[in-house]
Protein backbone atom coordinates (compact mmCIF):
# COMPACT_ATOMS: atom_id res chain seq x y z
CA UNK A 1 0.00 0.00 0.00
CA UNK A 2 1.33 3.22 -1.23
CA UNK A 3 2.13 5.87 2.23
CA UNK A 4 0.20 8.78 3.01
CA UNK A 5 1.93 12.12 2.51
CA UNK A 6 0.94 13.56 6.06
CA UNK A 7 0.16 17.49 7.34
CA UNK A 8 1.41 17.13 10.71
CA UNK A 9 -0.67 20.76 11.36
CA UNK A 10 -3.50 18.24 11.90
CA UNK A 11 -3.35 14.68 12.74
CA UNK A 12 -6.27 12.22 13.65
CA UNK A 13 -4.97 10.25 16.58
CA UNK A 14 -6.80 7.24 17.92
CA UNK A 15 -6.56 6.37 21.98
CA UNK A 16 -7.08 2.98 23.09
CA UNK A 17 -7.23 2.73 26.66
CA UNK A 18 -9.25 1.81 30.31
CA UNK A 19 -11.63 4.44 31.31
CA UNK A 20 -11.18 3.60 34.87
CA UNK A 21 -9.78 6.12 37.53
CA UNK A 22 -6.08 4.56 37.17
CA UNK A 23 -2.94 6.62 36.34
CA UNK A 24 -3.20 5.14 32.12
CA UNK A 25 -6.38 6.13 31.87
CA UNK A 26 -6.32 9.57 33.49
CA UNK A 27 -3.05 10.18 31.31
CA UNK A 28 -4.71 8.79 28.23
CA UNK A 29 -7.56 11.08 28.50
CA UNK A 30 -5.73 14.18 29.56
CA UNK A 31 -3.56 13.70 26.51
CA UNK A 32 -6.36 13.30 24.10
CA UNK A 33 -8.13 16.48 25.63
CA UNK A 34 -4.78 18.35 25.12
CA UNK A 35 -4.64 17.08 21.08
CA UNK A 36 -7.93 18.09 20.59
CA UNK A 37 -7.74 21.66 21.62
CA UNK A 38 -4.24 22.07 19.29
CA UNK A 39 -6.99 20.85 16.32
CA UNK A 40 -5.81 17.12 16.43
CA UNK A 41 -9.01 14.95 16.18
CA UNK A 42 -9.12 12.83 18.78
CA UNK A 43 -10.81 9.18 18.81
CA UNK A 44 -10.90 7.47 22.01
CA UNK A 45 -11.51 3.28 21.57
CA UNK A 46 -12.93 1.40 24.73
CA UNK A 47 -15.90 -0.71 26.56
CA UNK A 48 -16.83 3.35 27.95
CA UNK A 49 -16.31 6.84 28.11
CA UNK A 50 -12.76 7.34 30.04
CA UNK A 51 -14.28 9.56 33.48
CA UNK A 52 -12.75 12.84 33.08
CA UNK A 53 -13.50 13.13 28.92
CA UNK A 54 -15.50 15.77 27.71
CA UNK A 55 -17.31 13.98 25.05
CA UNK A 56 -18.71 17.42 23.92
CA UNK A 57 -14.95 19.03 23.43
CA UNK A 58 -14.56 19.87 19.76
CA UNK A 59 -12.36 17.18 18.25
CA UNK A 60 -13.37 14.50 20.51
CA UNK A 61 -14.87 11.52 19.36
CA UNK A 62 -15.50 7.97 21.24
CA UNK A 63 -16.17 4.72 20.03
CA UNK A 64 -17.48 2.32 21.88
CA UNK A 65 -16.12 -1.62 22.38
CA UNK A 66 -19.24 -4.11 22.59
CA UNK A 67 -18.17 -7.04 24.75
CA UNK A 68 -21.09 -9.86 23.97
CA UNK A 69 -20.96 -12.29 26.68
CA UNK A 70 -21.30 -16.57 25.34
CA UNK A 71 -22.00 -19.45 26.72
CA UNK A 72 -19.29 -20.85 24.66
CA UNK A 73 -16.63 -18.85 25.87
CA UNK A 74 -15.78 -19.49 30.14
CA UNK A 75 -14.31 -15.86 30.10
CA UNK A 76 -15.72 -13.09 27.84
CA UNK A 77 -12.96 -11.88 25.48
CA UNK A 78 -11.94 -8.43 25.02
CA UNK A 79 -8.80 -8.14 23.12
CA UNK A 80 -11.21 -9.50 19.50
CA UNK A 81 -13.88 -6.92 19.62
CA UNK A 82 -11.34 -4.60 20.50
CA UNK A 83 -9.48 -4.86 17.35
CA UNK A 84 -12.69 -5.24 15.36
CA UNK A 85 -13.77 -1.76 16.50
CA UNK A 86 -10.29 -0.08 15.64
CA UNK A 87 -10.72 -1.45 12.13
CA UNK A 88 -13.89 0.04 11.65
CA UNK A 89 -12.76 3.38 13.08
CA UNK A 90 -9.55 3.08 10.80
CA UNK A 91 -11.79 2.05 7.41
CA UNK A 92 -14.34 5.07 8.45
CA UNK A 93 -11.76 7.79 9.92
CA UNK A 94 -8.47 7.10 8.65
CA UNK A 95 -6.41 7.64 11.59
CA UNK A 96 -3.16 8.65 11.43
CA UNK A 97 -1.44 7.70 14.38
CA UNK A 98 -2.81 4.55 16.86
CA UNK A 99 -2.15 5.19 19.93
CA UNK A 100 -2.40 2.69 22.55
CA UNK A 101 -1.92 2.65 26.35
CA UNK A 102 -0.43 -0.96 27.71
CA UNK A 103 0.94 -3.77 25.92
CA UNK A 104 -1.85 -6.30 26.63
CA UNK A 105 -4.58 -6.39 25.21
CA UNK A 106 -3.86 -2.92 23.59
CA UNK A 107 -1.28 -3.30 21.54
CA UNK A 108 -1.79 -6.76 20.73
CA UNK A 109 -5.59 -5.87 19.43
CA UNK A 110 -4.13 -3.08 17.28
CA UNK A 111 -1.31 -5.22 15.63
CA UNK A 112 -4.50 -7.77 15.30
CA UNK A 113 -6.39 -4.92 13.44
CA UNK A 114 -3.72 -3.70 11.30
CA UNK A 115 -3.39 -7.53 9.61
CA UNK A 116 -7.13 -7.15 8.94
CA UNK A 117 -7.17 -3.69 7.44
CA UNK A 118 -4.19 -4.89 5.22
CA UNK A 119 -6.49 -7.54 4.37
CA UNK A 120 -9.50 -5.04 3.41
CA UNK A 121 -7.38 -2.75 1.72
CA UNK A 122 -7.79 0.31 4.82
CA UNK A 123 -5.05 2.58 5.03
CA UNK A 124 -2.76 1.28 7.88
CA UNK A 125 -1.99 3.89 11.09
CA UNK A 126 1.08 3.93 12.51
CA UNK A 127 1.08 2.37 16.44
CA UNK A 128 2.71 4.11 19.16
CA UNK A 129 2.46 2.02 22.44
CA UNK A 130 2.88 3.44 25.96
CA UNK A 131 3.88 1.45 28.64
CA UNK A 132 2.46 2.36 32.04
CA UNK A 133 3.80 -0.07 34.50
CA UNK A 134 1.28 -3.13 34.90
CA UNK A 135 2.14 -4.73 31.09
CA UNK A 136 6.12 -5.10 32.72
CA UNK A 137 5.93 -5.10 36.61
CA UNK A 138 2.96 -7.79 36.55
CA UNK A 139 1.61 -9.33 33.11
CA UNK A 140 5.35 -9.81 31.69
CA UNK A 141 6.32 -12.02 34.28
CA UNK A 142 3.89 -14.43 33.40
CA UNK A 143 5.27 -16.94 31.28
CA UNK A 144 1.64 -16.86 29.71
CA UNK A 145 1.75 -13.79 28.86
CA UNK A 146 5.77 -12.51 28.66
CA UNK A 147 5.62 -13.66 24.74
CA UNK A 148 2.90 -11.85 23.29
CA UNK A 149 3.93 -8.57 25.59
CA UNK A 150 7.44 -8.93 24.13
CA UNK A 151 6.14 -9.43 20.30
CA UNK A 152 3.39 -6.39 21.01
CA UNK A 153 6.03 -3.97 21.66
CA UNK A 154 8.46 -4.95 19.37
CA UNK A 155 5.94 -4.98 16.46
CA UNK A 156 4.73 -1.42 17.69
CA UNK A 157 6.25 1.35 15.35
CA UNK A 158 7.05 3.18 18.56
CA UNK A 159 7.08 2.49 22.29
CA UNK A 160 7.30 5.27 25.41
CA UNK A 161 7.58 4.56 28.97
CA UNK A 162 6.41 6.92 31.57
CA UNK A 163 9.79 6.46 33.31
CA UNK A 164 13.16 5.60 33.33
CA UNK A 165 12.76 2.98 36.07
CA UNK A 166 10.30 1.03 34.22
CA UNK A 167 11.95 1.30 30.33
CA UNK A 168 15.01 -0.21 32.71
CA UNK A 169 12.89 -3.16 34.45
CA UNK A 170 11.19 -3.27 30.22
CA UNK A 171 14.43 -3.95 29.04
CA UNK A 172 15.81 -6.13 31.40
CA UNK A 173 12.54 -7.93 32.00
CA UNK A 174 11.70 -8.69 28.33
CA UNK A 175 15.10 -8.65 26.97
CA UNK A 176 14.32 -6.31 23.88
CA UNK A 177 16.19 -4.24 21.92
CA UNK A 178 13.38 -2.51 20.95
CA UNK A 179 14.05 1.30 21.26
CA UNK A 180 12.04 3.09 24.38
CA UNK A 181 11.47 6.67 24.41
CA UNK A 182 11.13 7.84 28.09
CA UNK A 183 7.94 10.70 28.19
CA UNK A 184 6.87 11.37 31.93
CA UNK A 185 3.11 11.79 32.59
CA UNK A 186 1.57 15.19 32.72
CA UNK A 187 -1.31 16.62 34.49
CA UNK A 188 -2.80 19.74 34.09
CA UNK A 189 -4.76 21.16 37.71
CA UNK A 190 -8.05 22.37 37.03
CA UNK A 191 -9.18 25.31 39.41
CA UNK A 192 -11.23 24.31 43.05
CA UNK A 193 -14.68 25.09 42.05
CA UNK A 194 -15.69 24.85 46.19
CA UNK A 195 -13.92 26.49 48.69
CA UNK A 196 -11.28 25.00 50.75
CA UNK A 197 -13.24 25.65 54.10
CA UNK A 198 -16.55 24.55 52.75
CA UNK A 199 -14.72 20.97 51.62
CA UNK A 200 -13.34 20.54 54.99
CA UNK A 201 -16.94 21.17 56.58
CA UNK A 202 -18.43 18.60 54.57
CA UNK A 203 -15.83 16.38 55.45
CA UNK A 204 -16.03 17.46 59.49
CA UNK A 205 -12.74 18.49 59.14
CA UNK A 206 -11.90 21.45 61.61
CA UNK A 207 -9.42 24.56 60.51
CA UNK A 208 -6.74 23.47 62.29
CA UNK A 209 -7.26 19.45 61.42
CA UNK A 210 -4.11 18.15 59.60
CA UNK A 211 -5.48 16.28 56.81
CA UNK A 212 -3.67 13.65 54.71
CA UNK A 213 -5.18 12.68 50.95
CA UNK A 214 -4.43 9.19 49.40
CA UNK A 215 -5.67 8.36 45.72
CA UNK A 216 -5.22 5.27 44.25
CA UNK A 217 -6.96 2.48 42.88
CA UNK A 218 -6.79 0.74 45.94
CA UNK A 219 -5.03 -2.16 44.01
CA UNK A 220 -2.22 -4.41 46.56
CA UNK A 221 0.71 -2.77 45.64
CA UNK A 222 -0.59 -0.08 46.58
CA UNK A 223 -0.68 -0.97 50.39
CA UNK A 224 -3.13 0.12 51.77
CA UNK A 225 -2.94 -1.85 55.36
CA UNK A 226 0.25 0.07 55.37
CA UNK A 227 -1.88 3.43 54.89
CA UNK A 228 -4.37 2.33 57.24
CA UNK A 229 -1.22 1.22 60.19
CA UNK A 230 0.03 4.69 59.81
CA UNK A 231 -3.40 6.06 60.45
CA UNK A 232 -3.77 4.04 63.90
CA UNK A 233 -0.24 5.26 64.89
CA UNK A 234 -1.84 8.29 64.36
CA UNK A 235 -4.57 8.50 66.66
CA UNK A 236 -3.21 10.08 69.57
CA UNK A 237 -2.81 12.87 67.60
CA UNK A 238 -7.17 14.08 67.87
CA UNK A 239 -5.82 16.57 64.88
CA UNK A 240 -4.87 14.47 62.11
CA UNK A 241 -7.20 12.73 59.67
CA UNK A 242 -6.41 10.81 56.63
CA UNK A 243 -8.73 10.99 53.35
CA UNK A 244 -8.71 8.27 51.03
CA UNK A 245 -10.13 9.15 47.43
CA UNK A 246 -10.89 5.63 46.21
CA UNK A 247 -11.01 4.63 42.52
CA UNK A 248 -12.37 1.12 43.11
CA UNK A 249 -14.72 -0.27 46.36
CA UNK A 250 -12.96 0.52 49.68
CA UNK A 251 -15.36 -2.40 51.38
CA UNK A 252 -11.99 -5.27 50.89
CA UNK A 253 -10.28 -2.95 53.79
CA UNK A 254 -13.33 -2.21 56.37
CA UNK A 255 -12.52 -5.24 58.00
CA UNK A 256 -9.08 -4.03 58.67
CA UNK A 257 -10.39 -0.30 59.56
CA UNK A 258 -12.73 -1.77 62.35
CA UNK A 259 -10.21 -4.31 63.35
CA UNK A 260 -8.33 -1.38 64.04
CA UNK A 261 -10.82 0.72 65.45
CA UNK A 262 -9.97 3.61 63.05
CA UNK A 263 -11.89 6.67 63.66
CA UNK A 264 -9.61 9.33 61.82
CA UNK A 265 -9.85 7.83 58.16
CA UNK A 266 -12.90 9.44 55.35
CA UNK A 267 -13.20 7.30 52.35
CA UNK A 268 -14.85 8.62 49.23
CA UNK A 269 -15.49 6.28 46.18
CA UNK A 270 -15.10 7.08 42.44
CA UNK A 271 -14.54 11.14 42.94
CA UNK A 272 -14.61 13.57 40.19
CA UNK A 273 -13.67 16.50 41.22
CA UNK A 274 -10.29 15.54 42.69
CA UNK A 275 -9.16 18.84 42.41
CA UNK A 276 -11.45 20.31 45.60
CA UNK A 277 -10.98 17.74 47.76
CA UNK A 278 -6.75 17.96 46.56
CA UNK A 279 -7.66 22.06 47.51
CA UNK A 280 -8.69 21.04 50.99
CA UNK A 281 -5.65 18.94 52.23
CA UNK A 282 -2.53 19.46 53.74
CA UNK A 283 -0.73 16.99 52.54
CA UNK A 284 -0.31 13.34 50.49
CA UNK A 285 0.77 10.03 51.33
CA UNK A 286 1.40 7.26 49.21
CA UNK A 287 2.70 3.87 50.91
CA UNK A 288 3.02 1.90 47.17
CA UNK A 289 5.57 -1.18 47.26
CA UNK A 290 6.44 -0.33 43.70
CA UNK A 291 4.84 2.66 41.38
CA UNK A 292 6.57 2.99 37.61
CA UNK A 293 5.19 6.38 38.15
CA UNK A 294 2.75 7.85 40.55
CA UNK A 295 0.24 9.82 39.38
CA UNK A 296 -1.39 10.49 42.43
CA UNK A 297 1.94 12.09 43.63
CA UNK A 298 1.84 14.17 40.61
CA UNK A 299 -1.58 15.12 41.41
CA UNK A 300 -1.00 15.96 45.10
CA UNK A 301 2.28 18.20 44.13
CA UNK A 302 0.38 20.28 41.18
CA UNK A 303 -1.94 21.85 44.19
CA UNK A 304 1.04 22.97 46.05
CA UNK A 305 0.66 19.92 48.81
CA UNK A 306 4.18 18.22 50.34
CA UNK A 307 3.82 14.46 49.69
CA UNK A 308 5.22 11.46 52.03
CA UNK A 309 5.87 8.73 49.75
CA UNK A 310 7.98 4.96 48.87
CA UNK A 311 11.35 5.04 47.79
CA UNK A 312 10.83 2.74 44.84
CA UNK A 313 10.60 2.69 41.03
CA UNK A 314 10.12 5.78 39.22
CA UNK A 315 8.75 8.19 41.98
CA UNK A 316 12.48 9.35 42.78
CA UNK A 317 11.55 10.58 39.41
CA UNK A 318 8.62 12.91 40.06
CA UNK A 319 9.54 14.62 43.62
CA UNK A 320 12.94 15.37 45.12
CA UNK A 321 13.39 13.70 48.92
CA UNK A 322 13.65 16.75 51.17
CA UNK A 323 12.80 18.76 48.48
CA UNK A 324 8.78 18.37 47.53
CA UNK A 325 8.56 15.87 50.62
CA UNK A 326 10.20 13.25 51.53
CA UNK A 327 10.55 9.80 50.04
CA UNK A 328 10.67 6.61 52.58
CA UNK A 329 11.47 2.69 52.83
CA UNK A 330 8.60 0.41 51.82
CA UNK A 331 7.00 -0.76 54.66
CA UNK A 332 8.82 1.70 56.91
CA UNK A 333 5.69 3.02 58.58
CA UNK A 334 6.99 4.42 61.46
CA UNK A 335 9.32 6.72 59.68
CA UNK A 336 5.74 7.82 57.81
CA UNK A 337 5.17 8.44 61.15
CA UNK A 338 7.85 10.30 62.54
CA UNK A 339 7.78 12.60 59.21
CA UNK A 340 3.52 13.35 59.84
CA UNK A 341 4.45 14.30 63.16
CA UNK A 342 7.20 16.58 61.94
CA UNK A 343 5.68 18.29 59.56
CA UNK A 344 2.53 18.69 62.26
CA UNK A 345 4.65 21.09 64.49
CA UNK A 346 6.40 22.88 61.32
CA UNK A 347 3.54 24.99 59.21
CA UNK A 348 6.07 27.05 57.39
CA UNK A 349 8.14 23.58 56.38
CA UNK A 350 5.02 22.50 54.71
CA UNK A 351 4.56 25.55 52.90
CA UNK A 352 8.15 25.23 51.56
CA UNK A 353 7.78 22.06 50.65
CA UNK A 354 4.23 22.52 49.05
CA UNK A 355 5.56 25.51 46.66
CA UNK A 356 8.62 23.58 45.56
CA UNK A 357 6.15 20.57 44.82
CA UNK A 358 4.09 23.02 42.66
CA UNK A 359 7.14 24.77 40.82
CA UNK A 360 8.68 21.16 39.67
CA UNK A 361 5.22 19.66 38.66
CA UNK A 362 4.48 22.37 36.57
CA UNK A 363 7.95 22.90 35.11
CA UNK A 364 8.83 19.33 34.91
CA UNK A 365 5.42 17.59 33.83
CA UNK A 366 2.81 20.31 32.18
CA UNK A 367 0.93 19.95 29.14
CA UNK A 368 2.99 22.52 27.79
CA UNK A 369 6.49 20.14 28.22
CA UNK A 370 4.89 16.54 27.97
CA UNK A 371 2.26 16.64 24.77
CA UNK A 372 5.13 18.14 22.31
CA UNK A 373 7.01 15.48 23.25
CA UNK A 374 4.15 12.73 22.31
CA UNK A 375 3.42 15.28 18.76
CA UNK A 376 7.42 15.06 18.49
CA UNK A 377 6.57 11.33 18.30
CA UNK A 378 4.09 10.98 16.28
CA UNK A 379 5.42 13.20 13.33
CA UNK A 380 8.48 11.22 13.57
CA UNK A 381 7.05 7.83 13.60
CA UNK A 382 4.45 8.82 11.06
CA UNK A 383 7.50 9.68 8.52
CA UNK A 384 8.49 6.08 8.99
CA UNK A 385 8.87 4.37 5.65
CA UNK A 386 9.69 0.63 7.38
CA UNK A 387 5.97 -0.93 7.89
CA UNK A 388 6.53 -3.89 11.37
CA UNK A 389 3.61 -5.97 9.41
Amino acid sequence: MTPRVLSMKNLKIGIVCYPSIGGSGIVATNLGNELAKLGHQVHFIAYEPPFRLNLNAPNIYFHKVNINKYDLFKYPDYTLPLAVTIEQVQRKYNLDVLHVHYAVPHATAALLARRIMRQNNTSLPKIVTTLHGTDITLLARDKNLLDIIKYSIERSHCVTAVSQSLKNDTLKVLKTKKLIKVIYNFYTPLPATISRERVRKGLRIKDNDFLAIHLSNLRPVKRIPDLLKIATLMRSHKNFKLLVLAGEPFAKYQPLVKKLKLKNIIVKENVKDVENYLNAADFGIYTSQDESFGMGILETMSYGKPVLATLTGGVPEVMRNGIDGYLLKVGDTKSFVDKIKMLLNNPELIKNLGQNAAKRAKKKFSADVIVKQYLERYTQTCKQEKDLL
